[in-house]
């Protein structure tokens, strides 16, 4: 599976503590991110996070067009809802866009837990199908 990691500021250190916590399924799985959080998660865990620009610079945009051609999986996005957001359109496509394709979407981390424990548990072959229909 690949899985978008993506935190706002004020949740880097809750997307940190949540990839040392889940390490081990992290590392079985293809990893992507917006360029500060997936450079923060690759210094504090040692797993590979393929980079993508900032949030702000398009890095969202970017993790959005993986999602519109149907190649992510789930995205982990820690979302900061008190703060005003420079980028919030590209946000809201993000969003569209995952419930367009029927991308898995954890803004915060307690659904965040709850689809990585699925993930665990192979509750997301489904995405298999959904990739193998798309692609007819």
């Amino acid at each position: 599976m690949r899985i978008a990691l993506i935190a706002h500021d004020k949740k880097k250190n809750d997307m940190i503590t949540f990839a040392i916590a889940y390490q081990n399924i992290l590392a079985e799985h293809e990893l992507v991110g917006t360029g500060t959080t997936g450079t923060k998660v690759m210094e504090a865990t040692g797993l590979h996070v393929t980079l993508f620009n900032s949030g702000p610079l398009g890095g969202d945009q970017q993790i959005g067009a993986l999602v519109a051609e149907n190649k992510l999986d789930l995205i982990l996005f820690f979302r900061d809802p008190l703060t005003a957001q420079p980028h919030e359109p590209d946000v809201i496509a993000l969003v569209r866009l995952c419930d367009l394709q029927q991308v898995p979407l954890a803004t915060n981390l307690g659904t965040a837990e709850i689809l990585i424990k699925g993930l665990e548990r192979g509750d997301f072959a489904w995405r298999d199908a959904r990739k193998d229909k798309v692609n007819e």
